[in-house]
């Protein structure tokens, strides 16, 4: 049993330690539990036999027998230890916390290593930290080659102005992409406001009408991704699509996405200009993401797309013939 009740991009940074713990035990049955929201998603990684639907910090609807082996992949402890703790097992690994012994936890290391340590020491298995794939959804994605522009996050701190999202909108569809809006139902009006200053047509937004499956087929198939420091973004790393990542309260060395080369550029670009002392559950925009410009993005886009100049984009970056893939 390995418990990871959280958000998207916390899924998605803890997929590796999830590999981990399969490898540990490669006979036994792997029962993932997580959000019914995530559920679908889930099912994507390879390590996984069940879903267990699970509530954050709740007690986990297991009718099973007392699993071999629970993990704690949500937090620090106690009170998430207390949830895998519950079932009985056989072994319980967590960090090290009143009650439960266990390896050290560091607030400063990143996501996806901390988890990957937890279980390499706890274990005794190798963690490979860039195993961060996830299969393609069977389910056809409504558009393929997109430039995929998510205004959206889930606290304020951490959501780019619209004006600006939309300026990049404009200048990727200038260079002739086929630019889509992407976001969750709440995020309709977001995504239109960032289409409308954008120029675009009502079918560019696709916020609010895909599901979770659809979103990350629409992922797989992107050109491009540009997102502020939210799930999408670990969806871009997930399937090795370029990216722009803009960061604000949160500094990348915790949750940004692994240094990857294609072509002889980064395949994921990181722009920050803060100190990591912000709120990521702010209500109002963190100074450090306000300090990102469009000129910044438009040029960190112009590269991860092979281009040298916005003048020679319009005739290289998004009407390239050929597989999107890799």
């Amino acid at each position: 049993m390995v418990l990871r009740p959280l958000g998207l991009g916390d899924l998605l940074t803890g997929v590796p330690a999830i590999r981990a713990v399969r490898a540990a035990v490669p006979g036994h049955r792997l029962v993932l539990a997580t959000t019914r929201a995530l559920e679908p998603l889930a099912g994507l990684i390879d390590a996984v036999d069940e879903v267990l639907p699970a509530g954050e910090l709740e007690p986990l609807e297991w009718t099973g027998p007392p699993p071999d082996l629970a993990v704690d992949l949500h937090g620090r402890g106690p009170l998430s230890h207390v949830v895998v703790a519950d079932l009985h097992p056989r072994r319980l690994l967590t960090f090290d916390s009143p009650g439960y012994p266990g390896p050290a936890w560091y607030p400063d290391e990143h996501e996806v290593r901390r988890w990957c340590r937890l279980v390499a020491e706890g274990l005794g298995v190798d963690a490979d930290p860039d195993a961060l794939d996830l299969a393609v959804p069977a389910v056809p994605p409504p558009v393929t080659g997109a430039a995929v522009v998510h205004p959206g996050a889930a606290f304020a701190g951490r959501r780019w102005p619209v004006e600006r999202f939309a300026a990049v909108a404009r200048h990727l569809a200038a260079a002739g992409c086929d630019v889509r809006i992407t976001g969750g139902p709440a995020e309709v009006h977001l995504a239109r406001a960032v289409a409308e200053g954008g120029g675009l047509g009502p079918d560019a937004v696709l916020a609010g009408t895909t599901t979770g499956l659809e979103l990350a087929a629409v992922v797989a198939a992107a050109r491009v991704v540009v997102s502020g420091d939210t799930g999408v973004a670990h969806l871009a790393t997930a399937y090795r699509r370029p990216s722009v990542v803009l960061f604000g309260p949160v500094a990348p060395a915790l949750w940004g996405p692994p240094t990857r080369i294609r072509d002889g550029g980064p395949l994921h670009v990181v722009l920050w200009h803060g100190d990591g002392t912000g709120d990521p559950w702010g209500a109002d925009l963190d100074p450090a993401l306000a300090r990102i410009t469009v000129d910044e993005v438009v040029a960190a886009l112009d590269g991860v797309l092979g281009q040298r100049s916005r003048m020679a984009s319009k005739s290289t970056a998004c009407r390239s013939s050929g597989s999107w893939a890799e």
